[in-house]
């Protein structure tokens, strides 16, 4: 049984409760688990963010790594919180369904549900929907008529996209994609030049702090980043493919523990799940930043100045100090003594 569902999850499937036959083959973008889909047929999904992969795997669910070719009667679509990403996963959506077939989405009210509801109607013409759990459910079939020109906008919202002023390249939906987050780009001023041996990054999104240690720090060996969005992390590949064999790539929910050993970690914590605040998840960092670290290992992080991570640091056992701080953000070095 799966242990928790989303409320946008639990509205869609009030989309197939009626008399209705189930689907018998189906295609699941930002796919979630739930235990009325193993009463469907054949069901394909696909999720980029690697804690829910995990739990759909789990439930024993079928997914694609990358977006699947092919063409599915009845396509459903959980999409994230930026607009773009939700407009290209619409056209996503659009070029993965068959003829006649039905492409069905649940969001949120507070993720704007009306507003992507009325996006969808401009290109299809009209749409059936429904409302529960503070969340929304729409619908539309394929009947030949679709403006194709609006899934056609949408579709050129996708693919990677310079970020003005850098060499990096990123993607609609990734966290920070249209610039430098001012947190890793504070962090990223800070680290020390005399880096050596083994480096983890955890939360690496596209690759910043990690071309930033194997470009300034020449006797550092390696550089192993730990990305729970499979997206960011194909991004950073690219980002950092001149590096070659010093950095390493790894798809990881970092919270549950990272493996092997290293002499300095640096990360960005994220503290979001969601719309939500979650202190819990930045702690669950730096427990598995402790962990990973070699006794005397250095951990290097930037923070929003308000979020109390000294006190985890001293539950963890780790000395720490301030190295700087701007109106928004704090960065701080520890060390492993023990």
């Amino acid at each position: 049984m799966v242990a928790a569902m989303s409320p946008a999850l639990e509205t869609m499937m009030l989309a197939f409760s009626g008399d209705g036959e189930l689907p018998e083959r189906a295609l699941f973008l930002g796919a979630e688990a739930h235990d009325g889909l193993r009463e469907w047929g054949d069901l394909t999904g696909w999720q980029p963010f690697k804690p829910k992969a995990d739990v759909w795997d789990a439930a024993g669910f079928s997914r694609s790594d990358g977006l699947p070719a092919g063409r599915w009667p009845v396509v459903l679509v959980l999409p994230g919180k930026s607009k773009e990403e939700t407009l290209v996963w619409f056209a996503a959506a659009r070029d993965r369904l068959e003829a006649g077939g039905r492409l069905v989405v649940a969001m949120p009210n507070s993720a704007g549900a009306g507003r992507f509801e009325k996006e969808l109607r401009k290109a299809t013409g009209g749409v059936e929907s429904l409302q529960k759990h503070k969340c929304r459910a729409f619908s539309a079939v394929d009947d030949g008529t679709w403006d194709e020109s609006v899934f056609a906008a949408w579709r050129e919202l996708g693919g990677r996209r310079v970020v003005e002023g850098t060499h990096f390249v990123t993607e609609a939906g990734v966290f920070s994609c249209g610039h430098v987050d001012s947190g890793s780009r504070l962090l990223a001023g800070h680290l020390p030049g005399n880096l050596r041996g083994s480096v983890a990054d955890l939360g690496a999104g596209w690759g910043v702090l990690a071309d930033t240690v194997l470009r300034n720090c020449g006797k550092v060996e390696r550089v192993d980043l730990y990305e729970a969005d499979a997206r960011a992390l194909d991004c950073a590949r690219e980002n950092l493919a001149e590096f070659g064999g010093r950095a390493g790539f790894h798809w990881l929910d970092v919270a549950a523990g990272v493996p092997g050993e290293y002499d300095a970690v640096v990360m960005n914590p994220p503290f979001h799940v969601g719309q939500a605040t979650d202190v819990g998840l930045g702690r669950a960092f730096l427990t598995s930043a402790a962990g990973c670290l070699r006794t005397g290992g250095r951990l290097f992080l930037v923070a929003n100045r308000q979020l109390p991570y000294e006190a985890a640091l001293d539950g963890l056992g780790m000395s720490w100090r301030q190295l700087a701080e701007d109106a928004t953000f704090k960065v701080i070095l520890a060390d492993k003594r023990r």
